[in-house]
């Protein structure tokens, strides 16, 4: 007699065992081929490609960003070799390919700059420098701007003392100049009208009609209030901005045809918050220069804050003078009148 399971039942149908559960099968290899990586990285460069486009629609608050952005927008150009290379790390031809959004942006925005747009001749040479307050040598500076050739001299950021140094150094070259406040004009040619703008509580710009051979010249030489960066506060641009539209609004008034703007803006022609100055003038550096003229720090010039501007004349040429004892280089430019 066999023996029964402890639980069968006399009677019972015998349960037959489970089925064997099949082995799992290996997972396959995972798909990340260089279409597949680098989606982040791609997403960047379309991102700075945007940011470059749409710089305008970045807005000024808080911190007034959007003008920061437009102050160092060529710099965003650096987005481009270092998204390259990290393609190449991750051996991304999906990123690679979207680099080439911003490159393309880039250029169409910043490559212009970088021809060599300077003529030959011209009838009027003019230098802007900030000369630096705190000059070491305010003597040597204006040495170095007296071999240059100039016919017109701008400068800016004059202390009393140091406005004297300029006055004898320049004598010979210049015979002819006008200090309001902190800016002068120093002239080969006569003067006359000179008199101060009045752009912020202190002088800081003034206005000349310059004679020159081929008929009268309106000059204006400014320096607009300096600009900070705060962690907290941002991009403190308030002062300056106040400044140039009231310089903006000295200039529309001018009734003279020709007219040069001239001086230290602490700001680029890109910054929408100097549209109301740049409105209705060209940039000789723009028009008439090789690179993007770039002049402040003077040891590293990260940004164009000096500018020559001008109204019924034609820049013949643009460029930036060796430095100075000063934190700026002096801009040039030559005009036809």
């Amino acid at each position: 007699m066999s023996a029964l399971h402890p639980d069968a039942r006399p009677g019972a149908r015998p349960v037959p065992p489970p089925a064997p559960t099949p082995p799992a099968a290996a997972p396959g290899p995972r798909r990340t081929g260089p279409w597949r990586r680098g989606r982040v990285l791609a997403g960047a460069a379309v991102l700075s490609a945007l940011l470059m486009l749409g710089h305008s629609l970045v807005p000024n608050t808080p911190g007034n960003l959007g003008s920061l952005l437009e102050t160092f927008l060529p710099w965003l150009g650096l987005a481009v070799p270092l998204l390259l290379a990290l393609a190449a790390v991750r051996r991304s031809a999906t990123a690679a390919l979207a680099v080439l959004l911003p490159a393309l942006v880039w250029t169409s925005l910043f490559g212009g700059g970088f021809l060599d747009k300077t003529g030959s001749g011209g009838d009027l040479t003019v230098v802007s420098h900030n000369v630096d307050e705190g000059n070491r040598d305010p003597r040597g500076t204006a040495r170095a701007l007296a071999t240059s050739g100039a016919g017109v001299l701008a400068l800016e950021e004059l202390s009393s003392k140091a406005a004297k140094v300029y006055e004898e150094e320049l004598a010979a070259d210049y015979p002819y100049h006008s200090v309001q406040g902190t800016v002068g004009l120093w002239s080969r040619y006569p003067l006359r009208d000179a008199r101060p703008v009045a752009i912020m509580p202190w002088t800081r710009a003034l206005r000349a009609t310059v004679d020159t051979p081929k008929g009268p010249l309106a000059v204006y030489a400014a320096h607009l209030a300096s600009v900070r960066v705060h962690p907290a506060s941002g991009f403190g641009t308030e002062r300056r901005n106040d400044a140039a539209q009231k310089l903006a609004d000295a200039v529309r008034a001018e009734p003279l045809p020709r007219v040069m703007v001239v001086g230290d803006f602490n700001g680029s022609t890109d910054d929408r918050a100097l549209h109301g100055v740049v409105d209705g003038l060209r940039s000789a550096q723009d028009e008439a220069g090789a690179g993007l003229g770039l002049s402040w720090p003077a040891s590293f010039p990260l940004v164009r804050i000096d500018q020559v501007l001008v109204k019924g004349v034609t820049p013949v040429s643009a460029w930036t003078l060796p430095g100075t004892g000063s934190d700026h280089l002096p801009v040039a430019a030559s005009v036809r009148l």
